[in-house]
């Protein structure tokens, strides 16, 4: 499944992001570990609130376009399913990071034949109606599919492939009207609508966002076992895929053993979740 760094491929328009960037290099800690135990430190050179606001732009563009075309939120009753499943899952994300709790989360249904899903930096959620009718997914499903996504968002993922861009000299020149730098804020615009519209997920980030998500659905009540059927459906849908050594996603076998494995590890979240329920 792509996230929202490769669904939304060229459709989307860069956005202007006028904040400064970090001089230096940062090394920082997104969230806590977690039961999971996801606790890598990243290096940062760009702004988190720079990306958050190409990412509120840029997801207010996909609803604008969404709406014309009938396209937003169309089935009540399916938007407001993915809603609930949303609103039992952003609580538990106070494990991984608190701040998240006061992001302006949103989560809107896209009607699209696409088997997609995905979530901006600062909690801003979309659900291509394709993916919920084609794969017939139950709501414990939905909630893995949900929970990989937010991981991605609570690990500033986005954030961290721009940062590697920008170190590895990717289209960006110092220069800056606003910081005196040159025009940084437009290389960088560049650089982030590439790596967040086309390029897909790393194998690392892929594997963090598939336990994390499995922890913040088990802590909402809903089975973390589900995640492995889901990928077996995904892996029946998806057509040949490469092997492993071939792709920057993890194959689909080794992918299910992963989840099987940290499943197991969140099983009794669930239960306790599912005894408060």
């Amino acid at each position: 499944m792509r996230s929202w760094f490769s669904g939304l491929g060229k459709t989307v328009a860069p956005v202007v992001i006028s904040g400064v960037l970090v001089a230096a290099c940062q090394t920082v800690q997104t969230t806590q570990g977690g039961a999971v135990g996801v606790d890598r430190k990243q290096s940062m050179m760009v702004s988190a609130a720079d990306v958050d606001k190409a990412a509120a732009a840029n997801y207010q563009q996909v609803l604008g376009e969404s709406k014309k075309k009938g396209a937003l939120n169309a089935d009540v009753a399916q938007t407001e399913r993915v809603r609930g499943i949303a609103r039992r899952l952003i609580p538990q994300v106070a494990v991984f990071r608190e701040d998240a709790l006061k992001w302006n989360w949103e989560v809107n249904v896209i009607e699209s034949d696409e088997l997609n899903a995905w979530c901006m930096p600062g909690g801003k959620i979309a659900f291509y109606s394709g993916i919920i009718e084609k794969l017939k997914l139950t709501d414990d499903e939905i909630a893995a599919i949900m929970g990989h996504e937010m991981a991605h968002a609570l690990r500033e993922h986005a954030r961290e492939r721009a940062s590697k861009a920008m170190a590895a000299g990717i289209g960006v020149q110092v220069v800056g009207a606003v910081a005196g730098l040159g025009d940084i804020g437009t290389q960088l615009t560049s650089v982030l609508a590439d790596i967040t519209f086309v390029k897909p997920n790393s194998r690392l980030h892929e594997t963090e966002s598939d336990r994390i998500g499995i922890e913040l659905a088990a802590r909402a009540g809903y089975d973390p076992r589900a995640a492995v059927g889901l990928w077996k459906k995904m892996s029946e849908n998806g057509g040949g895929q490469p092997p492993q050594w071939l792709s920057t996603h993890p194959s689909h076998e080794t992918r299910i053993k992963d989840i099987e494995k940290y499943a197991a590890r969140v099983m009794p979240l669930y239960e306790k979740a599912r005894g408060k329920s």
